[in-house]
């Protein structure tokens, strides 16, 4: 490994260091100068115990590798088994951590896609030939350069909207013909046509596809739009088996995840196993663990329709039985209480005769009364009658309105007569005969005060002197004098 905290620094052994491995002690070395010696022939399990003593030997301290988790997978024995592959290079070793050692924190470290830095030996493990790294510590280094692309790709589709769950629609009831995309010799379409098959048979139409490797995405997206052509197909199922995180990439794919969502019919997604999650099945508009779940989701299972069409059958019958007999209880209690209807029928016609009687003597009492009223309402009207005092009323209103045409000549006359009076004082008093009779009126020039005596004026101030045609001003020309025994 190329990072300067693992592998070297740990077992003490520079970066450049090669391991070497001595096997000559147990082989002797033939060379061409020697006779060949007798063969040495070595059985498996001597090969394999060789191999892991040179291990032993040549790793006698723990060393830190990095990398990045692919197929991570726990046993039922408790161990965990994953391999761990370099970001770089194309290099790959299988790694085991021991149930021992697993703990809820490393339980969860170890994902697919996850960037580990491990602590361990290598081991050679004879009974499989296989040598694997024994691991007793798991740190984590972040994600791994995959799953990040995986998981941007992821929120970027999601904020396009490809993933909300008003997109999803629901899955058709009574399918006519199933589309199926995976590989035409894989065990998921035998597991398909074996479901469909138990459930009640169903047009299913394979469109083969690779779902593995190189230029599965592709694949997959074709079969996708062969299917999207035939005009009769309800739903698809895009299905593969389980496998490592590696095998299953090609259901990441944007174009394939694209082609997922636009699909004009539903989509069933069915890829890997339950804990296996691909962008499609965000995409798809169901998701079923397995690709047997995915059939038993699209095809409708007779017989279970037929026995729950059996059933309802059977508990419509009962209720109808049931309702029968409770209307046929109640009606016999209603006669019971109520006797023969013809009696009740009778009587209750006799009640009505009864009543239209009384009705038809209540509505002749009430006319006769009403009649009298008419008839003293008549009488009365007669003795009042409008037009004779309306010919009264008017002969009055004519002798009032002559009296009272004659009362206003006379007091206009009267008060014509006064008003000649009053009007012959007004003139004798008018300050205009007093004027025409030689008299003037002299007043200030400024403020229009009547000057009442000569004290009242200065030398030389200007007054307005009125006479009785038109008027003119004055100076004071000279001293005043009060002319004693005037006012």
């Amino acid at each position: 490994m190329r990072d300067h905290r693992g592998f070297g620094r740990r077992s003490g052994r520079k970066p450049s260091e090669s391991l070497s491995f001595d096997f000559s002690r147990t082989i002797p070395a033939i060379t061409s100068d020697q006779p060949e010696p007798e063969r040495a022939v070595l059985r498996v399990a001597e090969l394999g115990r060789m191999l892991a003593r040179s291990l032993d030997q040549a790793f006698s301290a723990p060393v830190w590798i990095q990398g990045e988790v692919s197929g991570a997978r726990p046993a039922s024995s408790g161990h965990v088994y994953w391999l761990l592959k370099d970001e770089e290079e194309d290099a790959a070793i299988d790694v085991v951590l021991y149930r021992a050692n697993v703990t809820p924190r490393a339980r969860a470290l170890i994902k697919d896609g996850a960037r580990l830095r491990l602590r361990g030996r290598p081991m050679f493990w004879s009974p499989r030939g296989r040598l694997q790294f024994v691991v007793d510590r798991v740190e984590p280094t972040g994600k791994g350069a995959l799953l990040e692309a995986i998981e941007k790709l992821k929120a970027k589709l999601k904020a396009e909207g490809l993933f909300e769950p008003a997109r999803k629609r629901a899955l058709p009831h009574e399918p006519r013909i199933i589309g199926v995309v995976t590989s035409a010799h894989g065990a998921v379409i035998h597991d398909i046509c074996k479901v469909a098959f138990r459930r009640g048979g169903a047009h299913l139409l394979l469109a083969p596809a690779q779902v593995q490797g190189a230029g599965a995405a592709l694949s997959v997206r074709r079969a996708l739009a062969m299917l999207e052509s035939v005009a009769n197909v309800d739903v698809i199922v895009i299905g593969r088996g389980g496998g490592s995180h590696d095998d299953l990439l090609a259901f990441n794919d944007e174009e394939l995840v694209r082609a997922v969502a636009a699909c004009p019919v539903p989509v069933v997604s069915a890829v890997g196993h339950e804990v296996d999650v691909t962008l499609i099945d965000f995409a798809a508009d169901a998701r079923a663990a397995t690709p047997s779940q995915a059939a038993e989701m699209v095809v409708p299972d007779l017989e279970a329709r037929k026995r729950l069409l059996g059933e309802c059958t059977l508990r419509l019958a009962r209720a109808m039985h049931a309702r029968l007999a409770d209307d046929r209880a109640h009606s016999a209690n209603l006669a019971k209480a109520f006797g023969d209807p013809r009696l009740l029928i009778a009587s209750a016609q006799q009640r009505i005769d009864d009543r239209m009687a009384r009705l038809h003597r209540i509505v002749l009492g009430r006319l006769s009364r009403h009649r009298d009223v008419v008839q003293r309402l008549d009488t009365r009207l007669g003795v009042f009658e409008p037009r004779g005092r309306i010919a009264r009323d008017r002969a009055r209103l004519f002798a009032l309105c002559g009296r009272l045409a004659q009362s206003i000549e006379r007091r206009v006359l009267s008060h014509h007569t006064e008003l000649g009076k009053l009007d012959g004082r007004l003139d004798a008093m008018s300050p205009l005969k007093v004027l025409g009779r030689g008299y003037a009126v002299a007043t200030r020039a400024e403020g229009g005060q009547v000057i009442r005596a000569a004290g009242d004026v200065t030398v030389g101030e200007r007054v307005l002197v009125r006479v009785a045609c038109g008027a003119f001003h004055a100076n004071v020309a000279s001293e005043t004098h009060e002319t004693e025994g005037e006012p």
